[in-house]
Formats: C-alpha cells, sequence, structure tokens
C-alpha cells in the first residue's frame, strides 16, 4: 500500500518513511509543495501525510487544488499550528483527519489505517473474498482462517490486488505500488512475485487472473 508523505524537514521526513516501510507500507516522500503536486498527479496513494509549511507551494494550497481536481485521497494534516481555527481550516479544505507536531508514531499509524479504511468505504476492518481474508487494521492474511506467510513483496502484491479487488490493475500500477514510483520498470519482477502468490493463494477460492493487454484481476472464482 503505498503512502506520500509531503515534508520539508528532511529528517522527519526521512524518519517517517523508515517507520511506515516497517509497517509494511510502501513510501514515497516529498519536500516541497510544486513536488508533491507532481507525484500525486502521476501516482495513485492509500493515503498522503501532509506538512503545510512547505517550501514553494503550501499545504493548504496542495490540498485544495488536488480536491479541486476531484482526487478523493485521504490526507491526514501535520502541522506544528494546533490551534482550533487551524484545524477546523484544514477539514474545511478538504483533509480527512489532522495531526499537531509533535505527535507519537503509534497515533499517526491508528490515525492511517482509520483514513484508509473509510477511503474503501470499509464497514468492517477485515476484507473477504472466498476463504481469503485480509484484517485491514493489522494488515495480516489469513486462508481458511490460518495464517498466510508472505514475503514483504508478497504482501504488497496480494494487498493491492485485494483492495482493488474485481477490477483491472495494471502491471506498472501494481509495480509502482510494490517498487515504488522511482524504481527502474522490470515487468518480469512483478511476474514473479504474482507468480509467487498464485501459489501460495491455490485452494482460497480466489483468482489472480492474467488479462492480456491489461494487467490483472483478482476474483473469486
Amino acid at each position: 500500500m503505498r503512502l506520500l508523505i509531503v515534508e520539508d524537514n528532511h529528517e522527519l521526513a526521512d524518519w517517517l518513511a523508515r517507520a511506515l516501510v516497517q509497517a509494511r507500507y510502501t513510501v514515497e516522500v516529498a519536500h516541497d509543495g510544486e513536488e508533491a503536486e507532481h507525484l500525486i498527479a502521476l501516482g495513485e496513494y492509500a493515503a498522503i501525510v501532509l506538512d503545510l509549511s512547505l517550501p514553494h507551494v503550501d499545504g493548504m494550497t496542495v490540498l485544495k487544488r488536488i480536491r479541486r481536481k476531484g482526487n478523493r485521497t485521504p490526507v491526514i494534516i501535520l502541522t506544528a499550528n494546533a490551534s482550533l481555527d487551524g484545524r477546523v481550516a484544514g477539514l474545511d479544505s478538504g483533509a480527512d483527519d489532522y495531526l499537531a507536531k509533535p505527535f507519537e508514531l503509534a497515533e499517526l499509524e491508528a490515525r492511517l489505517r482509520a483514513v484508509i479504511r473509510r477511503g474503501h468505504d470499509l464497514a468492517s476492518p477485515e476484507i473477504v473474498i472466498a476463504d481469503l481474508a485480509l484484517d485491514s487494521a493489522s494488515k495480516l492474511f489469513t486462508l481458511k482462517g490460518e495464517p498466510l506467510q508472505l514475503t514483504p513483496r508478497e504482501h504488497s502484491v496480494l494487498e493491492y490486488l485485494v483492495m482493488k479487488s474485481g477490477t483491472t490493475v495494471t502491471k506498472s500500477a501494481l509495480h509502482e505500488s510494490v517498487f515504488g514510483f522511482d524504481a527502474e520498470p522490470d515487468p518480469s519482477a512483478i511476474e514473479i512475485y504474482v507468480h509467487r502468490v498464485r501459489k501460495k493463494i491455490e485452494g482460497s477460492g480466489v483468482q489472480i487472473a492474467t488479462l492480456r493487454g491489461l494487467g490483472y484481476m483478482l476474483r473469486a472464482l
């Protein structure tokens, strides 16, 4: 699951990125508003963590612009301004949540899980497709009630396909979700991971179909 961190403090951005990668997210970082708008226009993210005090284009302007373009990606604002007026302004501009600095990493992770669940219109934190289940809170997979053992990359592949179940996922979108936007394109790498995941979910009643020339689709048999 891809996240975008928009933070001009390089030390804080690097710390957040490392921590969220450990939490099994794929993370990209922008250090100013212009770079953030460029990445958001090119890619698809599960959520955006957005600082307000940014060079070139401030975070509030970035938020207003993407909302005007119809982008509904969940956004959590990070800011040192914890005033009520600041929170109201951010929420009124289209933010999904607001977190004042300094903050605890555990709280940010919890808020990310919450806005991502809401973004997928999930009434329950568990997504079930035939005998395969994903707990979107813990991000753990089970197969017929038993834990499914996956490597981090396999987990990223399956999680992205489950979140997009029933729709076509292009090979390039899956590659970006797993490896990040800046990774060197290598279609064979994604094919290898899809093959491994297929083996691990055999007998689950779930299929990863290859749609020639289009990409992949995860669906119940």
